[in-house]
């Protein structure tokens, strides 16, 4: 009993002690800025942080990508001098025109035809690399990325020799097996082969590398299981590597889809859009149009038609790969 009152007033104290020092740290509290602690747990949050790391590259996208889409877009709807706003009417005017129809299905006709041959030939090549013995494989995949490192205009333009009529090096061949002559780059059909196959040539190495860097993903034991089971090597390829893989030939696919229908440098130089504009393609005629005819809201609209139907495909595949990356 003569301690109780010690105590309780030590314990009175240390009450008043700790009110102070709580008054204390809310006056601090109270004269810092506002906003400052919310700051601080704003920049410590993850995804501020992958913002700001990010913040580059969107600024060159903003830069190179949409102000120029933007002004194409602005530009497609004036007339011919610039001055007047038109709206749709270059777009009506191009829909209506027989040629521009040509240009579209000869477009689609070059980009579907050389994806599906790269896509199929880029599968078996990684296939034939995949197999190889470690030491060889270096060498071969330096080999055949050369098509794909070689600058696109000179690669072309030795192509165009290769091709030529009098003295190129096919037509060379085929009189030494007894056929006739080939006029490659001045007849319709040989032309638009010429293009598919340069094309191919030029984009295969591409499939090539992806389709092997996938292959070496896959995980060994799933073929071990499979060869257990008594599948054969088509089954192996089409329950075991091709469901693996389906993200990679989608996203290949669509990437060198909009690579085909923007394409200029291949046409360009190789054939010029002849004969006749037989193989011209939507990027060749938006440069006749737009640069060398000095109508520049046409080749706008020339350069913007495939657009939407490009941007949609894309969507409907980036989609597909999403839902399958959720299953897995």
């Amino acid at each position: 009993m003569l301690c109780s009152r010690p105590v309780w007033e030590g314990k009175r104290a240390l009450t008043s002690i700790d009110l102070q020092a709580d008054a204390h740290t809310r006056q601090q509290r109270a004269r810092r800025p506002i906003g400052r602690g919310s700051l601080h747990k704003l920049m410590r949050r993850r995804s501020t942080l992958a913002f700001l790391m990010t913040l580059p590259l969107f600024t060159l996208i903003l830069g190179l990508v949409a102000y120029p889409t933007g002004f194409a877009i602005y530009l497609s709807m004036l007339d011919r001098s610039m001055t007047r706003f038109v709206g749709l009417d270059n777009f009506a005017y191009l829909v209506s025109r027989e040629r521009f129809w040509m240009v579209v299905y000869q477009t689609c006709a070059f980009a579907v035809i050389a994806v599906a041959l790269k896509a199929f030939l880029g599968f078996v090549a990684a296939h034939l690399v995949h197999n190889l013995p470690t030491k060889g494989q270096r060498k071969w995949r330096g080999m055949l990325l050369v098509p794909w490192v070689i600058p696109a205009a000179m690669s072309v333009l030795g192509w165009r020799l290769l091709f030529e009529p009098s003295f190129g090096a096919f037509n060379w061949l085929l009189e030494h097996l007894g056929i006739d002559r080939i006029i490659w780059l001045g007849e319709t059909g040989w032309a638009r082969f010429s293009v598919v196959l340069v094309t191919v040539w030029f984009g295969a190495p591409f499939f090539m590398v992806m389709y092997l860097a996938s292959l070496k993903s896959v995980p060994e034991e799933l073929y071990e299981a499979a060869a257990i089971d008594g599948a054969t090597w088509w089954q192996r390829i089409r329950y075991v590597t091709f469901p693996m893989m389906r993200n990679i030939i989608a996203l290949t696919m669509i990437f060198s889809l909009i690579g085909g229908f923007a394409g200029f440098t291949i046409v360009s130089v190789l054939t010029n859009g002849g004969p006749l504009g037989t193989t011209q393609v939507l990027g060749t005629s938006a440069f006749l149009v737009g640069i060398m005819g000095g109508n520049l809201p046409m080749g706008a609209s020339v350069s913007l038609f495939m657009v939407p139907v490009l941007a949609a495909a894309a969507i409907y595949i980036l989609r597909g790969v999403a839902k399958r990356g959720s299953e897995v």
